[in-house]
This record gives structure tokens, C-alpha cells and sequence, in this order.
């Protein structure tokens, strides 16, 4: 990563994203990418083929309202994209103290650890899971104390085998990452997530290089569980306010399914002396 060029790397990751085709230009011409040209770019945006060469260079990070304004639409970016976008070109001044150990609020514990037929955990802006009930630990191993989700989602055979939609679960793990942290990717926990799995996983290269970018406040998990069968779950995302970048995830089923049933007889084995036992053959690193 190019250090303090955020932006940069923004603009010119999302134009390679961008096929002429899909903004009415011809595609003539022999192609080093499939995404647009520079030149292409800046025509579109209105900004002079110079203008955007400085821009991903980084040697001009303060474009104005206008010419973000121009880009994301010559971009196609939708809402979570242009706020990022604005992140990344109005970053905040932050002076953060020496950092020490993450604690979740003691109120937020207790009622985590209280919901004994309810899978919840608590991760941090870095997705490493800081809290998590017996129930949420036996429906994936991915919600155990101390994993970083990032990388149990692409290096754990077990979690591949677990999910149904392994490939959605890591695109969508990969920008919400982005999401959380925002304009610091290049801080030194992001660093570290970073360099390891693109060294580790193909699939992981490919993903970050696009520089996705969003949050999930809901959604559903289908899952193949080895106790207890398929489960298809809702969960929701909740800020833990007071913190730094804290969230409360919290998994329900449909009333009256069969994976309400799934889970109750899940909570009935998690409460129990025999612990689920995560293997599988991994798939390979698409």
C-alpha cells in the first residue's frame, strides 16, 4: 500500500472497475485493463487528463465538492462509495492515545453473556471478536473470543465448509472491513490483516484490490451446521456506543422454522459438557 494515498488508490482501483460499455463510451482499442483509461475518466468527470493523473498520484489530495461530486458519478459509485469517497479526501484529524487492550462495556457483557437462546457476540473495528455467548461460539467458529474474522474467513477450512455462501460471506467481510475503518487503512492492525492474507489468499488480493466499500446492518446467513443441519439465520449489527468502533451482532431465526428448531436444539447442546467440533476439507482459494 502506498502510504497517505488512500484516495489514490480509491480512484484508480474503482476506474479499473469501469467498463467504457457501461458509460456509453465504445471499447476501441487495445486494452492493458478492462476498466476505463485515465483520459476516459477525466473526460467523463469533467477534470483535465493532468488534473486526474495527480489525483492517483497523490500529489493533489484536496479536490472540491465539484470533482468529487463528478468522479463518483463518472464512477458509478453508489451511496456508501461516495461517503467513502469524501472520507478519504476530508480525512479527520484523530490523536489516538497508545492503544490498550479492547474491553466491552460491562452492561454490554452481561446482557451478551444472559442470552442463553440467542447467538450474540461483539467484534471490533478491526473485526477481531472481543465477546461471545456459548451459543454464538457453537454456531461458528468464526464467533469465538480472540478470532479475527477476517482471517478465519479465508484461512479456515472449517468456515468454508460451514457456509453456503463462503463466496458472498468473504466479499462482504473484505468492504465491511473497509467500511469500519474508514480513511485509516494504513494503520498498523489493517497493515498487519492485510499483508498476511494477501500473501496467504488469492481470493483475498483480488477482493481488497477492488476497494469495496460497505457497511451491513442486517442480513441472513445460510449455514450447514454439523450438529444441527442447515440453519438460515437473520442477523443484525449494532453500534456499541461509547466505544471505538465496537458492534453488537445478534442472531435470530424465523418464528416457526426449522431453523428456530435448529437453533434451540443448538442452545440445548452448547449448554451441555460437549463441544462442537469444527473440521472440513477446505474448498479451493477462488
Amino acid at each position: 500500500m502506498d502510504e497517505g494515498n488512500s484516495l489514490g488508490e480509491f480512484l484508480r482501483a474503482r476506474r479499473e472497475l469501469v467498463r467504457p460499455e457501461d458509460v456509453g463510451l465504445p471499447a476501441m482499442g487495445r486494452r492493458r485493463v478492462p476498466g476505463l483509461r485515465r483520459e476516459e475518466l477525466a473526460m467523463l468527470a469533467g477534470i483535465s487528463i493532468d488534473y486526474c493523473v495527480r489525483l492517483e498520484q497523490g500529489r493533489d489530495q484536496h479536490p472540491s465538492e465539484q470533482v468529487l461530486d463528478a468522479l463518483a458519478q463518472a464512477l458509478r459509485l453508489d451511496a456508501d462509495g461516495i461517503a467513502h469517497l469524501y472520507r478519504l479526501a476530508r480525512p479527520t484529524t484523530r490523536r489516538r492515545a497508545q492503544r490498550k487492550p479492547e474491553r466491552v462495556p460491562s452492561g454490554i457483557q452481561q446482557l451478551v453473556m444472559s442470552w442463553s437462546d440467542t447467538p450474540a457476540y461483539v467484534h471490533s473495528r478491526h473485526l477481531d471478536v472481543l465477546l461471545a455467548n456459548p451459543l454464538a461460539t457453537a454456531l461458528s467458529p468464526i464467533y469465538a473470543r480472540g478470532v479475527n474474522q477476517v482471517r478465519a474467513a479465508f484461512l479456515d477450512p472449517a468456515v468454508r465448509v460451514l457456509y453456503r455462501d463462503w463466496e458472498k460471506i468473504t466479499a462482504s467481510t473484505v468492504a465491511g472491513l473497509r467500511a469500519l475503518v474508514g480513511d485509516e487503512t494504513h494503520d498498523a492492525r489493517v497493515a498487519e490483516l492485510v499483508g498476511e492474507l494477501s500473501v496467504c489468499s488469492e481470493r483475498f488480493r483480488r477482493l481488497w484490490a477492488r476497494q469495496d466499500v460497505k457497511p451491513r446492518s442486517s442480513g441472513i446467513s445460510h449455514l450447514d451446521h454439523p450438529q444441527v443441519g442447515p440453519l438460515e439465520l437473520r442477523f443484525e449489527k449494532l453500534a456499541v456506543v461509547g466505544t471505538e468502533g465496537q458492534v453488537l451482532v445478534v442472531y435470530h431465526a424465523e418464528p416457526g422454522s426449522a431453523s428456530e428448531q435448529g437453533l434451540a436444539l443448538l442452545s440445548g447442546l452448547a449448554g451441555g459438557s460437549r463441544p462442537v467440533e469444527w473440521s472440513g476439507r477446505a474448498k479451493s482459494d477462488n
